[in-house]
């Protein structure tokens, strides 16, 4: 009898992720197409289950005003909830909204640089080139201040690497 309801519930959590990744793929179609409120519609079912691809692809949308009002703070929650993840390219979005103040009161470097340095260790080939050209502009303290923050969220975003 175990064997069978450890059975039911594998099944069962495979079936409810594989939409989601559909989802994000038939989202990306669409978007490709030029169908962005169509894209939204299936980016949102694989958003609401938590799928990270599908965050960012929103704030994308919202970012660049594509099948949404182009909005800046529904931009960045969308990129800091994928980021959270750990989705490495939405990881670059908020340090970039961070640098340049986008979507929030002023900017902060010191966020700014945390997030393209986690984005670099998750693998975004551009972040490495966004934290060099970001550290331009800080001082000692803010740079010092942003590895005690980095330190802090690799622990348990990248706890491997």
């Amino acid at each position: 009898m175990l064997k069978h309801v450890l059975l039911i519930c594998v099944l069962a959590s495979s079936t409810l992720t594989a939409p989601a990744f559909a989802n994000v793929e038939k989202g990306r179609d669409l978007m490709e197409a030029g169908q962005f409120v169509e894209a939204r519609e299936e980016l949102w079912i694989a958003a609401r289950s938590g799928n990270a691809d599908a965050e960012e692809l929103i704030g994308v949308m919202y970012a660049l005003g594509l099948g949404v009002d182009q909005d800046y703070v529904r931009a960045f929650d969308w990129y800091l909830r994928s980021a959270m993840k750990g989705h490495p390219g939405a990881q670059s979005g908020v340090g970039w909204y961070y640098e340049v103040g986008l979507g929030m009161p002023a900017p902060d470097l010191t966020r700014a640089y945390m997030w393209y340095v986690l984005s670099a260790i998750g693998g975004d080939p551009d972040a490495a080139i966004s934290q060099e050209e970001v550290t331009k502009k800080m001082t000692k303290e803010e740079i010092e201040k942003a590895h005690e923050l980095i330190d802090d969220y690799r622990v348990w975003m990248y706890p491997f690497r």
